[in-house]
């Protein structure tokens, strides 16, 4: 006997977490019975993220995959969107990133997490997984998340929202990202936290990206053209340094006023998982190896996201790097979903308290 929970994303990017369910193991419970998920429809507003999407995780194309919809979440009849049994939504993070105006609630993307909960209360999944940044929890004063969990627990579900640090779960990125997990009110299971696995073992960027190498022929793989003039910069940046090196001449220093954001013209810590993987690229935030004088190139990038090599992005490359840097990271919604699974198959896992009240 098998229960196979169909999976609905909004804003689901290029499909971080639709790998994360599909290679998820099987979880077997006492009486035999096991549990998965399958990835059912998905949509995003940008198309090739869609073509990404469909490619990878339907094995069609998006003008023959009926089941990835490209469009506006303003512009979706949710009524009419079809059942799952699972439904995960990593609304967008721009308003909500400590990393530019953070408008939150206030801004253009803040709001749009509303349509999350109206597919939630229409639809009643049985459980659900939304993503966000770690600045969440201060956006609009600290009310923001308050106001969010609000909400989706008034769709009639009991919430688990946790901060996960994803490097300590084996991601080698520092990537910090609140997680809720919702499971319906009338489902009488408890989920539970995954206990870190890489507390003291935390995968670092050079084994990442050296181990095993990269094939010479792999997809997006272009290196970008660096100018003299980065070149020699990064000449005088150590490792896990960045522009605002004592090491720099002052020839070669950026002439900045105010905040100097850290990750500038930054080098990867070989020694260390790397920092955060993010959509932009412009003004030296590409990323930069620890020993060539380079920045990361996407299919380098993807693999910090912990996407197989055999992931193909689809798009040109800024495009690209965009939907490498907002995408979920397998690897770490891997573990939660297993969490989930383990959850309804009532099998004891290593856990630890969730860090967000509610």
């Amino acid at each position: 006997m098998k229960t196979n929970f169909t999976l609905g994303e909004f804003f689901c990017g290029p499909g971080g977490i639709a790998l994360a369910a599909m290679t998820c193991k099987d979880v077997q419970d006492q009486h035999g019975k096991t549990y998965s998920i399958s990835p059912l429809w998905a949509t995003d507003y940008d198309k090739s993220t869609c073509e990404t999407y469909s490619q990878n995780i339907h094995q069609k194309s998006l003008a023959e995959d009926e089941n990835v919809i490209h469009a506006d979440i303003r512009t979706l009849d949710i009524a009419g969107l079809k059942k799952c049994d699972g439904f995960a939504f990593g609304f967008p993070c721009n308003d909500f990133s400590i990393v530019g105006e953070s408008k939150g609630l206030d801004g253009e993307f803040g709001p749009l997490f509303s349509y999350g909960v109206q597919y939630l209360k229409k639809h009643q999944p049985q459980w659900f997984v939304a993503e966000n940044v770690g600045g969440l929890s201060s956006a609009n004063a600290g009310s923001a998340l308050g106001l969010i969990l609000k909400e989706l627990s008034n769709s009639g579900y009991k919430l688990v929202p946790h901060l996960y640090k994803f490097e300590d779960y084996g991601v080698p990125q520092a990537r910090h990202r609140i997680i809720i997990v919702g499971l319906r009110n009338d489902i009488d299971k408890t989920y539970r936290v995954p206990a870190p696995s890489h507390l003291n073992k935390r995968r670092t960027s050079k084994q990442a990206l050296t181990i095993p190498p990269l094939p010479h022929d792999v997809l997006n793989n272009e290196r970008t053209n660096q100018n003299k003039r980065v070149i020699e910069r990064l000449k005088h940046i150590k490792p896990g340094k960045n522009a605002w090196s004592d090491d720099i001449p002052q020839h070669l220093r950026l002439n900045v006023k105010g905040a100097k954001l850290s990750n500038i013209y930054k080098r990867l810590d070989p020694n260390k998982p790397a920092y955060t993987v993010t959509g932009s690229g412009g003004g030296g935030t590409h990323m930069y190896h620890w020993a060539e004088h380079r920045a990361l190139t996407n299919r380098e990038r993807a693999r910090l996201q912990t996407f197989p090599d055999s992931y193909a992005f689809v798009g040109g490359k800024e495009s690209v790097r965009k939907q490498i840097g907002m995408a979920v990271p397998p690897k770490g919604m891997k573990v939660i979903f297993t969490a989930l699974l383990n959850t309804f198959a009532e099998k004891e896992y290593a856990l630890i308290e969730n860090n967000i009240e509610f």
